[in-house]
């Protein structure tokens, strides 16, 4: 069903170590409105979605696969190069002991994933309109991590995450619109 490209959506640049930084990123990692949750969310309603919109859910949702690699090697690449003490000072201290600089499914605030972040109701415009509202919040997470930083290379990339999210949740609006349309004339769900 997918085709792996060994490269990165969009090239991912860091000007300087930052731990700091990549704290505040993992909120994108592994948070409720982060890219792990929405890959898994859209692939999941695929099941209970109309044939229509079905495609739609399937690229987007392998497209935030994309965007969690991205995340990932952000992370990584703030960093490498930083000491344990460093780690500890950027609050990342308890990240370190639990998992040395491998990543992990957390937030912002070291609260770990759960599968309770990704909704699935069954109604295939309440779950669109979650999806744009997923979208959203994801882009307004980019612009205050953009806000926060000070690497012009990091954000270079978190816009071009940030304008991906527009363009999904403008396909999202788009579906809804159809399936409404679909409501409407056929009398379905």
């Amino acid at each position: 069903m997918w085709v792996y490209e060994k490269k990165l959506q969009y090239p991912v640049k860091v000007s300087t170590c930052n731990p700091t930084l990549a704290k505040y990123l993992m909120e994108q990692y592994g948070g409720a409105d982060g890219e792990l949750a929405a890959a898994l969310r859209y692939l999941n309603q695929r099941y209970t979605i109309p044939d229509k919109v079905i495609g739609l859910l399937t690229d987007i949702g392998t497209e935030e696969f994309a965007h969690l690699e991205m995340i990932a090697t952000m992370v990584y690449k703030l960093t490498k190069d930083a000491t344990p003490e460093q780690l500890r000072e950027a609050g990342l201290g308890d990240h370190y002991v639990n998992h040395d600089s491998a990543l992990y499914y957390h937030n912002a605030a070291g609260v770990p994933w759960t599968a309770s972040y990704i909704q699935a109701k069954g109604d295939p415009i309440a779950d669109l309109y979650e999806d744009i509202a997923a979208e959203e919040k994801a882009r307004a997470t980019y612009q205050w991590l953009i806000d926060i930083s000070d690497d012009p290379d990091l954000n270079d990339s978190l816009r071009f995450l940030r304008e991906r999210e527009i363009v999904h949740s403008m396909r999202f609006r788009e579906a809804v619109e159809i399936l409404k349309e679909d409501r409407e004339q056929k009398k379905i769900f």
